[in-house]
């Protein structure tokens, strides 16, 4: 039996649970003993009802772990590789993998449902099946991932590091080297300084910007802001953001904005912060009534200003996350830093808590070392 922190309906605390089964993985499919799970404000973001997913479900995607077992024509992983599990699976058949935009993989729709690729579940609990959050289910101590949906990764990096890189890291680094367009000397402006924001600022300054603006409603966030690389801290009740956004782009507006909340106000302030011909990049998670309503003339046209989405950091897995693991062990990137607190799966609860507080960059459930 296996031990995983269950969502049985949407608004309630987790409950844990000692009697999962775990089937055998069917073909394409991988067996992982879970060996670490990142507690991201997507997993809150279920739990709440902001993105609507069924129930009962195991949650939690970003994660790492032990392969324990391999199903049928499994070729990439064997049994005890270490690999890092991600959210969005990436075929590298479909139109959008071979057109080198893995994140946008057609498998991807699956995810959605709950279950495996094929629809179906491989969990059960109290005689019922469970469904996985976005099929990898890293807040159970065992789970079913397909095969497309890891990454092998070298033994040595910790898999309490490792399992950031599925979700908050990718997204973050990704969304300033791969979706936006910084260029060296640029001013950037990072709105939001969760575990995303730490590594949108993280990205910003690997890809060279000089000014690093943090935008945040907690002073502890713009703490670990500056510890990751901002050169500017604003609280965002402050009305002078605008004022020293243009204050370290010499009297312009920021080259790029970052937004990583997904509030329709925060959307609105990126858009005002960015220069004549600049970037808004949208990370944030909003809920599905959030909508935007831009003057088309002075957003557009006039101002030629760009507004784009931003998907798991328009990232590659297969291609990328081995390169934030040699930026990482290189001691360009900051994983272990991003931990503030190691908790178990009955932690999880207080997990959304010190989140929602701003108490904490990332909690991670340690399953094993």
């Amino acid at each position: 039996m296996s031990n995983a922190a269950v969502l049985t309906e949407v608004g309630k605390p987790l409950e844990v649970r000692d009697d999962v089964e775990v089937a055998p993985p069917g073909p394409g499919e991988v067996r992982i003993r879970t060996g670490a799970s990142g507690v991201c404000h997507s997993d809150l973001s279920v739990a709440n009802g902001t993105v609507p997913l069924p129930t009962p479900i195991v949650l939690g995607h970003e994660g790492a772990g032990t392969v324990v077992e391999i199903g049928e024509g499994v070729t990439t992983v064997a049994p005890g590789d270490h690999v890092v599990l991600s959210f969005v699976p990436n075929c590298q058949e479909c139109y959008f993998c071979k057109r080198g935009e893995g994140y946008n993989c057609e498998k991807a729709a699956m995810t959605a449902m709950g279950g495996m690729l094929d629809g179906t579940t491989r969990l059960t609990s109290q005689g019922s099946p469970l469904f996985e959050m976005a099929m990898c289910g890293t807040f159970g101590d065992e789970t079913i991932v397909p095969e497309i949906s890891m990454v092998k990764i070298p033994k040595d990096v910790p898999l309490k590091v490792a399992a950031l890189i599925g979700c908050g890291v990718l997204t973050g680094v990704g969304a300033a080297l791969n979706t936006a367009t910084i260029k060296p000397g640029d001013t950037v402006a990072v709105i939001g300084c969760g575990g995303v924001g730490l590594n949108v600022i993280q990205g910003a300054k690997l890809a060279g910007a000089t000014n690093i603006v943090a935008i945040d409603v907690f002073e502890h966030k713009l703490e670990l802001a500056a510890q990751f690389g901002a050169t500017h801290t604003v609280k965002a009740d402050q009305e002078n953001a605008a004022s020293i956004v243009t204050g370290a782009a010499d009297g312009r507006l920021a080259d790029t904005v970052f937004e990583v909340i997904g509030l329709e106000p925060t959307m609105n302030q990126a858009i005002e912060l960015t220069r004549k011909g600049g970037e808004v990049v949208l990370v944030g998670v909003p809920r599905m009534d959030v909508m935007l309503n831009l003057p088309a003339a002075f957003t557009f046209l006039y101002l030629g200003k760009t507004v784009k989405g931003c998907w798991y950091g328009s990232s590659n897995v297969n291609d990328d996350v081995p390169k934030l693991l040699d930026l990482y062990q290189e001691g360009k990137l900051l994983l272990d830093e991003l931990i503030s607190r190691e908790i178990g799966l009955d932690g999880i609860d207080g997990a959304f808590e010190a989140m929602g507080t701003g108490q904490v960059a990332r909690s991670v459930i340690v399953y094993d070392d």
